[in-house]
Protein backbone atom coordinates (compact mmCIF):
# COMPACT_ATOMS: atom_id res chain seq x y z
CA UNK A 1 0.00 0.00 0.00
CA UNK A 2 1.48 3.17 -0.80
CA UNK A 3 -0.73 5.54 1.52
CA UNK A 4 -1.42 9.10 0.23
CA UNK A 5 -4.75 9.74 1.90
CA UNK A 6 -2.64 11.67 4.92
CA UNK A 7 -5.47 14.55 5.22
CA UNK A 8 -7.94 12.22 6.46
CA UNK A 9 -5.53 10.55 9.12
CA UNK A 10 -1.99 9.75 9.22
CA UNK A 11 -0.23 6.46 8.62
CA UNK A 12 1.79 4.48 9.73
CA UNK A 13 2.14 5.96 12.96
CA UNK A 14 5.63 6.18 14.55
CA UNK A 15 6.41 3.13 16.92
CA UNK A 16 6.93 5.48 19.65
CA UNK A 17 3.14 5.98 19.52
CA UNK A 18 2.37 1.79 19.23
CA UNK A 19 4.86 1.71 22.27
CA UNK A 20 2.99 4.72 24.04
CA UNK A 21 -0.39 3.04 24.04
CA UNK A 22 0.39 -0.09 24.50
CA UNK A 23 2.66 0.87 27.97
CA UNK A 24 -0.31 2.96 29.14
CA UNK A 25 -2.97 -0.36 28.61
CA UNK A 26 -0.19 -2.37 30.31
CA UNK A 27 1.41 0.00 32.92
CA UNK A 28 -0.95 2.76 33.62
CA UNK A 29 -4.85 1.20 34.01
CA UNK A 30 -5.91 3.58 36.47
CA UNK A 31 -8.77 6.08 36.10
CA UNK A 32 -6.48 9.49 36.21
CA UNK A 33 -7.60 12.08 38.70
CA UNK A 34 -9.93 9.23 40.40
CA UNK A 35 -7.64 7.73 42.74
CA UNK A 36 -4.80 7.90 44.89
CA UNK A 37 -3.09 4.52 43.78
CA UNK A 38 0.02 3.74 41.68
CA UNK A 39 -1.89 3.18 38.25
CA UNK A 40 -4.47 6.27 38.79
CA UNK A 41 -1.21 8.71 39.78
CA UNK A 42 0.71 6.73 36.63
CA UNK A 43 -2.53 7.48 33.99
CA UNK A 44 -2.12 10.96 35.38
CA UNK A 45 1.15 11.03 34.98
CA UNK A 46 1.12 10.46 31.14
CA UNK A 47 -1.89 12.59 30.47
CA UNK A 48 -0.05 15.58 32.04
CA UNK A 49 3.38 14.55 30.09
CA UNK A 50 1.40 14.82 26.91
CA UNK A 51 -0.67 17.96 27.81
CA UNK A 52 3.17 19.64 27.82
CA UNK A 53 4.27 18.22 25.00
CA UNK A 54 1.35 19.69 22.76
CA UNK A 55 1.58 23.35 24.81
CA UNK A 56 5.33 23.29 23.65
CA UNK A 57 4.42 22.66 20.29
CA UNK A 58 1.79 24.87 20.25
CA UNK A 59 2.84 27.75 21.34
CA UNK A 60 0.90 27.86 24.78
CA UNK A 61 3.31 29.17 28.11
CA UNK A 62 0.42 27.27 30.10
CA UNK A 63 0.23 23.35 29.40
CA UNK A 64 -3.19 23.61 32.10
CA UNK A 65 -4.85 25.31 28.57
CA UNK A 66 -4.59 22.09 26.68
CA UNK A 67 -7.89 20.49 26.89
CA UNK A 68 -8.65 17.03 25.27
CA UNK A 69 -11.44 16.28 22.88
CA UNK A 70 -12.26 12.76 20.55
CA UNK A 71 -11.34 14.82 17.83
CA UNK A 72 -11.14 18.90 16.09
CA UNK A 73 -14.82 18.45 15.21
CA UNK A 74 -15.67 18.31 18.94
CA UNK A 75 -13.13 20.83 19.49
CA UNK A 76 -14.69 23.06 17.44
CA UNK A 77 -17.99 22.98 18.81
CA UNK A 78 -16.83 23.32 22.30
CA UNK A 79 -15.27 27.00 20.87
CA UNK A 80 -18.00 27.88 19.06
CA UNK A 81 -20.79 27.04 21.38
CA UNK A 82 -19.07 27.99 24.48
CA UNK A 83 -18.30 31.38 22.78
CA UNK A 84 -21.51 32.81 21.21
CA UNK A 85 -25.23 33.92 22.75
CA UNK A 86 -28.11 34.85 20.90
CA UNK A 87 -27.75 38.13 19.02
CA UNK A 88 -24.30 37.46 18.64
CA UNK A 89 -22.39 37.90 15.00
CA UNK A 90 -19.53 35.81 13.66
CA UNK A 91 -17.41 36.00 10.89
CA UNK A 92 -15.95 32.31 9.02
CA UNK A 93 -14.74 32.17 5.64
CA UNK A 94 -16.19 30.45 2.19
CA UNK A 95 -14.14 27.26 2.25
CA UNK A 96 -14.91 25.76 5.66
CA UNK A 97 -15.08 21.79 6.68
CA UNK A 98 -18.54 21.14 8.24
CA UNK A 99 -17.07 20.87 11.56
CA UNK A 100 -17.08 24.80 11.01
CA UNK A 101 -20.06 25.14 8.68
CA UNK A 102 -22.89 23.05 10.51
CA UNK A 103 -21.97 23.86 13.60
CA UNK A 104 -22.43 27.99 12.79
CA UNK A 105 -25.66 26.40 10.60
CA UNK A 106 -26.99 25.35 14.21
CA UNK A 107 -26.15 28.63 15.82
CA UNK A 108 -27.77 30.42 13.37
CA UNK A 109 -30.97 28.88 13.89
CA UNK A 110 -30.65 29.58 17.81
CA UNK A 111 -30.43 33.31 17.20
CA UNK A 112 -26.70 33.97 15.96
CA UNK A 113 -26.06 35.87 12.66
CA UNK A 114 -23.04 34.66 10.53
CA UNK A 115 -21.43 36.37 7.75
CA UNK A 116 -19.68 34.10 5.39
CA UNK A 117 -16.78 36.17 3.79
CA UNK A 118 -14.94 34.72 0.20
CA UNK A 119 -11.82 32.94 0.86
CA UNK A 120 -9.35 33.01 -2.39
CA UNK A 121 -8.31 29.60 -3.55
CA UNK A 122 -4.32 31.50 -3.71
CA UNK A 123 -4.43 32.94 -0.56
CA UNK A 124 -7.35 31.97 1.70
CA UNK A 125 -9.48 34.15 4.11
CA UNK A 126 -8.75 38.08 3.26
CA UNK A 127 -7.62 40.62 6.47
CA UNK A 128 -9.22 43.51 4.62
CA UNK A 129 -12.80 41.39 3.69
CA UNK A 130 -12.90 40.59 7.39
CA UNK A 131 -12.29 43.93 8.60
CA UNK A 132 -15.16 45.05 6.25
CA UNK A 133 -17.63 42.48 7.87
CA UNK A 134 -17.06 43.26 11.31
CA UNK A 135 -19.80 45.11 13.38
CA UNK A 136 -20.02 45.93 16.66
CA UNK A 137 -22.13 42.67 17.77
CA UNK A 138 -18.78 40.47 16.38
CA UNK A 139 -17.84 38.11 18.89
CA UNK A 140 -15.57 36.25 16.84
CA UNK A 141 -13.87 35.11 13.83
CA UNK A 142 -13.41 31.48 13.12
CA UNK A 143 -11.67 30.11 9.85
CA UNK A 144 -9.34 26.62 8.87
CA UNK A 145 -5.67 27.51 8.82
CA UNK A 146 -5.43 25.57 5.66
CA UNK A 147 -8.37 23.98 3.62
CA UNK A 148 -8.68 20.30 3.66
CA UNK A 149 -9.61 20.09 -0.27
CA UNK A 150 -7.11 22.49 -1.84
CA UNK A 151 -4.43 23.01 0.75
CA UNK A 152 -4.83 27.00 0.29
CA UNK A 153 -3.17 28.89 3.58
CA UNK A 154 -5.25 31.64 5.63
CA UNK A 155 -2.60 34.45 6.34
CA UNK A 156 -3.43 33.41 10.08
CA UNK A 157 -0.95 35.95 11.88
CA UNK A 158 -2.57 38.73 10.01
CA UNK A 159 -5.80 38.04 10.69
CA UNK A 160 -4.95 37.31 14.41
CA UNK A 161 -3.82 40.78 14.66
CA UNK A 162 -6.86 42.03 13.16
CA UNK A 163 -8.99 40.29 15.78
CA UNK A 164 -7.00 41.25 18.50
CA UNK A 165 -6.74 44.79 17.44
CA UNK A 166 -11.02 44.69 17.53
CA UNK A 167 -11.47 43.16 20.94
CA UNK A 168 -12.56 39.49 18.65
CA UNK A 169 -12.36 35.98 19.97
CA UNK A 170 -10.09 34.38 16.99
CA UNK A 171 -10.70 30.89 16.54
CA UNK A 172 -9.04 28.47 14.45
CA UNK A 173 -9.31 24.88 12.54
CA UNK A 174 -5.90 23.45 12.78
CA UNK A 175 -6.58 20.07 11.12
CA UNK A 176 -4.44 20.24 8.08
CA UNK A 177 -1.38 21.98 9.99
CA UNK A 178 -0.95 20.66 13.30
CA UNK A 179 2.59 19.07 12.90
CA UNK A 180 3.11 20.02 9.47
CA UNK A 181 3.43 23.88 9.79
CA UNK A 182 4.64 26.00 12.96
CA UNK A 183 1.65 27.50 14.74
CA UNK A 184 2.38 29.84 17.66
CA UNK A 185 -0.72 30.86 19.64
CA UNK A 186 0.48 33.57 21.39
CA UNK A 187 2.69 35.35 18.67
CA UNK A 188 -0.35 34.86 15.59
CA UNK A 189 -2.60 35.63 18.11
CA UNK A 190 -4.88 33.10 18.25
CA UNK A 191 -7.08 32.61 20.99
CA UNK A 192 -8.80 28.88 20.68
CA UNK A 193 -6.73 26.50 18.31
CA UNK A 194 -8.88 23.62 17.34
CA UNK A 195 -6.78 20.09 16.61
CA UNK A 196 -6.89 16.38 15.75
CA UNK A 197 -4.15 14.12 17.36
CA UNK A 198 -4.54 11.40 14.29
CA UNK A 199 -3.60 13.42 11.10
CA UNK A 200 -0.18 15.37 11.39
CA UNK A 201 0.53 14.57 14.83
CA UNK A 202 0.45 10.86 14.22
CA UNK A 203 -1.28 10.02 17.12
CA UNK A 204 -4.15 7.34 17.19
CA UNK A 205 -7.92 8.27 15.95
CA UNK A 206 -10.14 9.79 18.31
CA UNK A 207 -7.91 12.06 19.94
CA UNK A 208 -7.44 15.54 19.31
CA UNK A 209 -7.79 18.74 21.40
CA UNK A 210 -8.89 22.63 22.13
CA UNK A 211 -5.90 24.85 22.75
CA UNK A 212 -7.08 27.81 24.77
CA UNK A 213 -5.79 31.13 25.38
CA UNK A 214 -4.90 33.05 28.61
CA UNK A 215 -8.17 35.35 29.83
CA UNK A 216 -10.65 33.08 27.22
CA UNK A 217 -13.24 31.36 28.95
CA UNK A 218 -15.84 29.34 27.56
CA UNK A 219 -19.14 28.04 28.68
CA UNK A 220 -19.30 24.15 28.85
CA UNK A 221 -20.92 21.94 26.50
CA UNK A 222 -21.08 19.00 28.90
CA UNK A 223 -20.72 18.63 32.53
CA UNK A 224 -19.83 15.69 34.81
CA UNK A 225 -17.43 14.36 37.12
CA UNK A 226 -14.00 15.54 37.28
CA UNK A 227 -12.45 14.20 39.88
CA UNK A 228 -12.33 17.79 41.58
CA UNK A 229 -14.64 20.09 43.74
CA UNK A 230 -17.06 16.72 43.73
CA UNK A 231 -19.13 18.43 46.81
CA UNK A 232 -20.23 21.48 44.50
CA UNK A 233 -23.03 20.68 41.58
CA UNK A 234 -21.63 23.42 39.34
CA UNK A 235 -18.64 22.54 36.78
CA UNK A 236 -15.17 23.81 38.16
CA UNK A 237 -14.14 27.17 36.63
CA UNK A 238 -10.37 26.15 36.15
CA UNK A 239 -8.96 24.59 33.22
CA UNK A 240 -8.34 21.81 31.99
CA UNK A 241 -11.21 20.28 34.21
CA UNK A 242 -14.13 22.60 32.98
CA UNK A 243 -14.15 21.39 29.81
CA UNK A 244 -13.13 17.58 30.35
CA UNK A 245 -15.72 15.61 31.77
CA UNK A 246 -15.71 12.05 32.40
CA UNK A 247 -13.20 9.42 32.35
CA UNK A 248 -10.67 10.41 29.53
CA UNK A 249 -9.21 8.13 26.87
CA UNK A 250 -5.40 7.40 28.43
CA UNK A 251 -4.20 4.88 25.92
CA UNK A 252 -5.30 7.38 23.07
CA UNK A 253 -3.85 10.47 24.93
CA UNK A 254 -0.66 9.11 26.08
CA UNK A 255 -0.19 7.69 22.24
CA UNK A 256 -0.74 11.26 21.41
CA UNK A 257 1.76 12.94 23.58
CA UNK A 258 4.28 10.77 21.78
CA UNK A 259 3.16 11.51 18.53
CA UNK A 260 4.16 15.16 19.16
CA UNK A 261 7.20 14.23 20.75
CA UNK A 262 8.29 12.45 17.33
CA UNK A 263 7.17 15.47 15.58
CA UNK A 264 9.20 17.61 17.64
CA UNK A 265 12.42 15.78 17.62
CA UNK A 266 11.92 15.44 13.96
CA UNK A 267 11.39 18.94 13.31
CA UNK A 268 8.03 20.58 11.99
CA UNK A 269 9.75 22.40 9.59
CA UNK A 270 11.85 19.74 8.47
CA UNK A 271 8.30 17.60 8.09
CA UNK A 272 6.81 20.36 6.36
CA UNK A 273 9.41 21.50 4.20
CA UNK A 274 9.46 17.30 2.63
CA UNK A 275 5.78 17.55 2.33
CA UNK A 276 6.01 20.94 0.17
CA UNK A 277 8.70 19.14 -1.50
CA UNK A 278 6.15 15.95 -2.87
CA UNK A 279 3.34 18.56 -3.28
CA UNK A 280 5.03 20.70 -5.74
CA UNK A 281 6.37 17.89 -7.69
CA UNK A 282 2.80 16.48 -7.65
CA UNK A 283 1.46 20.10 -8.80
CA UNK A 284 4.13 21.11 -11.53
CA UNK A 285 3.64 17.17 -12.57
CA UNK A 286 0.13 16.95 -12.75
CA UNK A 287 -0.61 20.45 -14.10
CA UNK A 288 1.49 19.49 -17.25
CA UNK A 289 -0.87 16.59 -17.87
CA UNK A 290 -3.33 17.25 -20.89
CA UNK A 291 -6.97 17.02 -19.29
CA UNK A 292 -5.87 17.68 -15.53
CA UNK A 293 -6.87 20.77 -13.61
CA UNK A 294 -4.86 21.13 -10.43
CA UNK A 295 -7.21 23.08 -7.77
CA UNK A 296 -5.89 25.88 -5.08
CA UNK A 297 -2.67 28.19 -4.87
CA UNK A 298 -0.48 28.76 -7.62
CA UNK A 299 2.91 27.28 -8.13
CA UNK A 300 5.01 29.05 -5.37
CA UNK A 301 2.08 29.90 -3.31
CA UNK A 302 2.13 28.13 0.21
CA UNK A 303 0.15 25.38 0.45
CA UNK A 304 -0.69 22.62 2.61
CA UNK A 305 0.11 18.89 2.09
CA UNK A 306 -3.06 18.36 0.09
CA UNK A 307 -3.05 18.34 -3.60
CA UNK A 308 -6.46 18.04 -5.35
CA UNK A 309 -7.47 17.51 -9.28
CA UNK A 310 -10.01 17.06 -11.62
CA UNK A 311 -9.47 14.99 -14.18
CA UNK A 312 -11.55 15.28 -17.57
CA UNK A 313 -14.32 12.55 -18.52
CA UNK A 314 -13.50 10.81 -15.45
CA UNK A 315 -15.26 10.32 -12.02
CA UNK A 316 -13.33 10.57 -9.12
CA UNK A 317 -14.68 8.02 -6.98
CA UNK A 318 -13.33 6.12 -9.94
CA UNK A 319 -10.20 6.76 -10.46
CA UNK A 320 -9.45 6.37 -6.24
CA UNK A 321 -10.53 3.11 -6.80
CA UNK A 322 -8.59 2.28 -9.67
CA UNK A 323 -5.67 3.58 -7.71
CA UNK A 324 -6.74 1.38 -4.73
CA UNK A 325 -8.01 -1.93 -6.85
CA UNK A 326 -4.99 -1.67 -9.19
CA UNK A 327 -2.41 0.17 -7.81
CA UNK A 328 -2.60 0.00 -4.50
CA UNK A 329 -2.96 3.12 -3.61
CA UNK A 330 -4.70 5.15 -1.40
CA UNK A 331 -6.10 8.91 -1.95
CA UNK A 332 -9.65 10.17 -1.58
CA UNK A 333 -12.54 11.35 -3.42
CA UNK A 334 -15.40 13.09 -3.11
CA UNK A 335 -16.56 16.14 -1.46
CA UNK A 336 -14.62 15.74 1.51
CA UNK A 337 -16.74 17.03 4.35
CA UNK A 338 -16.32 20.53 2.21
CA UNK A 339 -18.91 21.29 -0.16
CA UNK A 340 -18.38 25.42 0.56
CA UNK A 341 -14.69 24.81 -0.81
CA UNK A 342 -15.73 22.77 -3.67
CA UNK A 343 -18.56 25.19 -4.42
CA UNK A 344 -15.81 27.91 -4.05
CA UNK A 345 -13.27 25.74 -6.53
CA UNK A 346 -15.89 25.24 -8.57
CA UNK A 347 -15.97 21.13 -8.26
CA UNK A 348 -19.46 20.41 -7.50
CA UNK A 349 -21.03 18.41 -7.70
CA UNK A 350 -18.66 15.56 -7.91
CA UNK A 351 -15.46 16.86 -6.22
CA UNK A 352 -12.39 16.29 -6.63
CA UNK A 353 -9.67 13.45 -5.97
CA UNK A 354 -7.33 14.32 -3.15
CA UNK A 355 -3.65 13.24 -2.69
CA UNK A 356 -2.06 14.05 0.50
CA UNK A 357 1.61 13.24 1.22
CA UNK A 358 2.56 12.44 4.87
CA UNK A 359 4.94 12.84 7.09
CA UNK A 360 6.42 8.72 5.64
CA UNK A 361 6.19 10.02 2.25
CA UNK A 362 9.11 9.10 -0.25
CA UNK A 363 10.08 9.90 -3.23
CA UNK A 364 8.88 6.74 -4.91
CA UNK A 365 5.63 6.89 -3.54
CA UNK A 366 5.43 9.92 -5.66
CA UNK A 367 6.95 8.99 -8.71
CA UNK A 368 4.24 5.82 -8.13
CA UNK A 369 1.48 8.04 -7.60
CA UNK A 370 2.07 10.00 -10.68
CA UNK A 371 3.18 6.93 -12.92
CA UNK A 372 -0.76 5.86 -12.20
CA UNK A 373 -2.21 8.67 -12.90
CA UNK A 374 -0.39 9.32 -15.85
CA UNK A 375 -1.56 5.44 -17.14
CA UNK A 376 -5.29 5.83 -16.00
CA UNK A 377 -5.21 9.09 -17.50
CA UNK A 378 -4.31 7.48 -20.95
CA UNK A 379 -6.41 4.67 -20.49
CA UNK A 380 -9.96 7.18 -20.54
CA UNK A 381 -8.34 9.05 -23.93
Amino acid sequence: MIYLDNAATSWPKPAEVLSAFRSAMADAGGNPGRAGHRLSLEASRRIEGSRRVLARLLGLPDPTRIVFTLNTTHALNMALKGSLRPGDHVICGSMEHNSVARPLHALERAGIEVTRVRSSPDDGLDPDRVKEALRVSTKAVVTCHASNVSGTVSPVRELGALCRAHGVRFIVDAAQTAGSLEIDMEAMGIDLLAFPGHKGLLGPQGTGGLAVARGIRLETLVEGGTGTASESLDQPEDLPERLESGTPNTPGIAALGAGAAFVLERGIGAIGAAEARHCAILVDSLSAMAGICVTGPSPGRPRASVVSIVMNGADCAELAAILDGSFGIAVRAGLHCAPAAHEELGTLPGGALRISPGAFTTDGDIEACLEAIEAIRRSFQ
